[in-house]
């Protein structure tokens, strides 16, 4: 009977450590650091050597934080920038936790930190936009800008004209300069800022695309009226054309007609001159031909030159 209270006493111990082992150890991956907290405050230096650790048990808890490099995503802003040009903006970031120990103590956990950077960057973001010019924000250099638009022949810009003093990335770099000059304080640190899109507000792009239609529309007729007036060339080329074929065909015909003309009149002519009498017989009848049918009644004096030929038929 006492052997075997002893065992499971011994038992109840074993278990007991167990316990309190389990509860005293603890594993930080390499992607993570901890710290360890004591009734909320923090207890040592932060832990950021991956591998298994001690803690006192049920006293202390740990926090893990992440140590990779984490995304941050902004929202929409619209930003006046200095000439009165209201633009729609989105940036994003990267950053990470650097002290773990400044990082509980300030912000506690991502989410909140991810909250502070929305007030950090959006701010700095709105600053420095509304300190400079539209082109400013849009451009990076002073580079000459050749610009090709359709029907018309390659248009260039001097971009000095244009004033740009900064540019989209030292803008960016400033941006980024800035926030990285407040964030320490919170134990953390960005890596790197970007733009990725700026745009028109709904009221002036509504606008912007109705002046794109507009030069579209331009363009189009641009189109229709060199058809239009290549149109009228061809036509007109083609009725120059016609009429020079119809002239020459004309002038060939007619010299055709001429010339069966002379040669009739030739053939004629020899043919009345070997017996007029005899041509003018067949002149005469062929005239009968042509006047006198079955249906006709003509009354003609016995003297006239049309009966001629009648009189002497005996």
């Amino acid at each position: 009977m006492k052997n075997n209270k002893k065992l499971l006493l011994y038992l109840v111990l074993a278990l007991a450590l167990l316990i309190v082992l389990i509860n005293a150890l603890f594993i930080v991956d390499e992607t993570r650091q901890a710290i360890i907290t004591q009734f909320g405050e923090p207890v040592g230096q932060p832990i950021t050597k991956a591998g298994l650790h001690i803690k006192v048990p049920f006293i202390q808890k740990v926090s893990l934080f992440e140590k990779r490099i984490m995304e941050w995503d902004g929202d929409s802003n619209q930003i006046p920038t200095k000439d009165k040009k209201y633009l729609v903006v989105n940036t994003f970031a990267r950053w990470r936790i650097v002290d773990p120990l400044k990082f509980y103590q300030s912000v506690n956990n991502e989410r909140n930190a991810l909250g502070r950077l929305d007030d950090i960057i959006d701010g700095v973001t709105r600053d420095f936009i509304s300190e400079n010019d539209l082109i400013e924000v849009v451009r990076n250099s002073n580079r000459i800008m050749v610009i090709s638009t359709e029907a018309e022949e390659a248009v260039l810009i001097d971009a000095d004209s244009l004033k740009i003093a900064h540019g989209r990335m030292a803008i960016t770099q400033g941006i980024l300069a800035k926030v990285q000059e407040i964030v320490p304080q919170y134990g953390i640190a960005v890596e790197d800022i970007r733009i990725h899109q700026v745009n028109y507000i709904e009221e002036v792009r509504s606008k912007v695309f109705d002046r794109m239609i507009s030069e579209r529309k331009r363009i189009a007729q641009l189109y229709r009226s060199e058809g239009q007036g290549k149109k009228a060339e061809i036509e007109g080329q083609m009725l120059k054309e016609l009429n020079r074929i119809n002239s020459e065909a004309y002038r060939t015909a007619e010299e055709i007609k001429g010339k069966a003309d002379a040669q009739a009149t030739d053939i004629y002519a020899k043919a009345f001159s070997r017996d007029p009498e005899f041509y003018s017989f067949l002149q005469s009848l062929q005239t009968y031909r042509n006047t006198i049918d079955s249906k006709s009644t003509i009354i003609f004096s016995t003297d006239s030159d049309y009966l001629k030929y009648l009189k002497d038929i005996k």
